[in-house]
C-alpha cells in the first residue's frame, strides 16, 4: 500500500525486515512426479531430443529463439553453449517413474536487489503436456523462489501464443498487460505478454498447487476432479481481495 512522504507525495511502502534473496543455487529441486535438475548436454540431451522429435510438426519450437534441431548433437552444442551459466539458469524436467528428461524450464532475468525472477524457456516435450507432471515442475519453480524471498516471480510470452498465455492464468499469475514491440524473434516482431504472481500471493496459490496435485483431486481414470484454474482463481481473490482491480482483470486478449 502507498504512504505519504514529508512532502506530501506518495510512495510506495516500507520494506522492514525484507532483505535481498540470494541466487538460485544450481542445485536439483524434487517433486513426487518431477525431478528438476540442472541441465547439462551429457546427461539429458539424448532423452530431450528423443522426446521433442514427438513433435514431428516442430510446433513447440514456433515461440522460442532456438530451434528446433534435427540432431541431438546440435542440440547438444546448443545446451553447452546457452545453458551452464547462472542467468539463465536451466533445469531439465526428469520424470520419476521413467527417469527420462521430456522437457525443459528455466529461471531467467534474475534480480536479487529487486526481488524479481522470471520462469521461461519452458519447452515441454508431447510427452510432458498436459500432465500432472508439468504442472508440479512449474510449481517446484514457484515454490522454491518465494522460499528464497523473492518478492515477485514473472511469466512472459508471445501475445499471439495463447497456449502459454494460458497456462501463466492456469498456473495463478495475473494478467499485467501487452510490451508493443518488445523483440525481434525469427526475424519477426513480437509483442510480449507479461503475467506475474507475488509473494503475498504465493501461500494461497501454494494451497492451490497441493489441493491440485493431490491424489484426491483425481478419479480412477486420472481425470481431476477440480480444475487447477478454478482453484487458483479463488486464491487470487483471496490473497487480492475482491477490490484489487489488476488481480481481477482478465486476459481479454487471450480471443481475437
Amino acid at each position: 500500500m502507498a504512504s505519504v512522504n514529508d512532502l506530501g507525495q506518495p510512495v510506495g511502502e516500507q520494506l522492514f525486515g525484507w532483505r535481498v534473496p540470494p541466487h538460485p543455487p544450481r542445485r536439483e529441486l524434487a517433486g513426487s512426479l518431477v525431478r528438476l535438475e540442472p541441465l547439462a548436454a551429457e546427461r539429458h540431451a539424448a532423452s530431450l531430443h528423443a522426446a521433442n522429435q514427438l513433435d514431428s510438426q516442430g510446433r513447440n519450437w514456433t515461440y522460442l529463439g532456438y530451434g528446433p534441431f534435427a540432431e541431438v548433437g546440435d542440440y547438444a552444442a546448443w545446451i553447452d553453449t546457452n545453458c551452464r551459466g547462472p542467468d539463465p539458469l536451466f533445469y531439465a524436467i526428469v520424470e520419476q517413474d521413467c527417469d527420462l528428461a521430456t522437457g525443459v524450464a528455466s529461471y531467467l532475468r534474475i534480480a536479487p536487489p529487486s526481488g524479481t525472477i522470471e520462469i521461461g524457456h519452458i519447452n515441454f516435450s508431447p510427452r510432458l503436456q498436459r500432465t500432472a507432471a508439468a504442472t508440479e515442475a512449474i510449481y517446484l519453480l514457484l515454490r522454491q523462489a518465494f522460499a528464497l524471498g523473492y518478492r515477485r516471480c514473472e511469466w512472459k510470452c508471445d501475445a499471439l501464443n495463447s497456449a502459454s498465455r494460458a497456462a501463466a492464468l492456469r498456473f495463478g499469475l495475473s494478467f499485467e498487460g501487452i510490451f508493443r514491440q518488445a523483440a525481434v524473434v525469427k526475424g519477426r516482431n513480437r509483442d510480449t505478454a507479461w503475467y506475474a504472481a507475488i509473494d503475498r500471493e504465493w501461500p494461497a496459490l501454494a494451497a492451490a498447487f497441493g489441493r491440485w496435485l493431490d491424489g484426491s483431486n483425481f478419479d480412477s481414470a486420472g481425470r481431476q476432479r477440480v480444475s487447477l484454474a478454478a482453484l487458483t482463481r479463488q486464491a487470487r481473490r483471496i490473497a487480492l481481495g475482491a477490490d484489487d482491480a489488476l488481480g481481477a482483470a482478465p486476459d481479454r486478449l487471450l480471443s481475437p
